[in-house]
């Protein structure tokens, strides 16, 4: 609330349109954190340890560089824009995308509509964690591996990457800002290179490489239905 000459006033729009961008943006954060905090032990009493993992460099690396470029951004526009009053500091607002195209009444929709597909992917999300339950990882296999195949896995082969990479979109539209694009488009390169060598690690599995092999056949798509 704003106090002028007594009366009491509703923030500007854009501060409201912030503060919502901002409180939806760390309820994702907080949702996908504490169900990877939730899942992590269950899997490894469950299932046991991951006993598998990639032994290149790309291998090694390629899951902090990714999770880096999707979580600072994230964090760092939470941070700041909250310390800032909800409104975007003069640095941020200096990588805002254009606005050439949208007037500002269509920009506040467009972010706003961002904000409320966000929640309707938690449920998404919280739908694929359900059926993947004791097989999570961070990278590589279990000691009691299996291949799930169900729910959204029986559309995609890696659903929560599918959640990433529409979060991130929906976060650059959120944000309104060129480095949340420019995050997506290391979370997406990175989790394209992830992939390859996740999948390469179940077909050096024995006990799962006959069954992944025909799952692979009949869920050909890894994030996108019919495209990728």
């Amino acid at each position: 609330m704003y106090y002028i000459a007594g009366l009491t006033t509703l923030p500007p729009v854009t501060q409201t349109v912030e503060g919502l961008a901002v409180f939806t943006t760390f309820r994702h954060l907080q949702y996908v954190l504490s169900r990877t905090r939730a899942i992590a032990p269950v899997a490894n009493a469950e299932a046991g340890s991951i006993r598998t993992t990639p032994t290149s460099f790309i291998g090694k690396i390629i899951m902090p560089m990714h999770s880096l470029s999707f979580f600072v951004p994230t964090v760092t526009y939470i941070l700041c824009v909250t310390f800032n009053r909800f409104v975007q500091p003069a640095w941020m607002q200096r990588m805002s995308l254009p606005d050439t195209y949208f007037k500002h009444e269509d920009k506040v929709g467009l972010r706003v509509a961002a904000c409320a597909a966000t929640f309707v992917l938690m449920r998404f999300t919280g739908r694929t964690f359900n059926h993947l339950g004791n097989q999570w990882h961070a990278i590589g296999r279990r000691e009691k591996s299996r291949v799930v195949q169900t729910g959204p896995y029986a559309v995609v082969r890696h659903p929560l990457y599918t959640s990433v990479l529409i979060q991130g979109l929906l976060f650059t539209i959120m944000s309104w800002s060129y480095a949340s694009l420019v995050g997506f488009c290391i979370t997406a390169g990175g989790l394209a290179v992830k992939m390859p060598i996740e999948e390469d690690l179940i077909m050096q599995d024995p006990g799962d490489a006959t069954e992944y092999r025909a799952y692979m056949q009949r869920v050909p798509a890894r994030v996108i239905p019919f495209i990728w």
